[in-house]
């Protein structure tokens, strides 16, 4: 599909979105999708579904997880290095 390809506007603002772009995105009659402005353009997406927002907080809780480890070891060796913190 090209880019700017045409669709007119129905009396009631309903526009088809193309079936290859509706295929490619996953897109099915019926389903809900997210209309919003973005940089001057009109956006048209799939919602977030309770899967991917979950799998985002336990991404997120993962690598929290990781750099509370990392800094704890990089405090430990910081204190063998230098030892403990001078008293001002």
């Amino acid at each position: 599909m090209s880019k700017g390809e045409r669709r007119k506007i129905g009396k009631r603002g309903q526009v088809t979105i193309p079936k290859e772009l509706r295929e490619r995105f996953g897109i099915k009659g019926g389903d809900d999708v997210v209309i919003h402005e973005e940089a001057g353009k009109l956006v048209i997406e799939r919602p977030v579904t309770r899967e991917e927002l979950a799998e985002g907080y336990r991404q997120s809780a993962n690598r929290t997880s990781e750099l509370t480890e990392e800094l704890e070891g990089v405090s430990t060796e910081a204190n063998e290095h230098l030892g403990d913190a001078p008293e001002w």
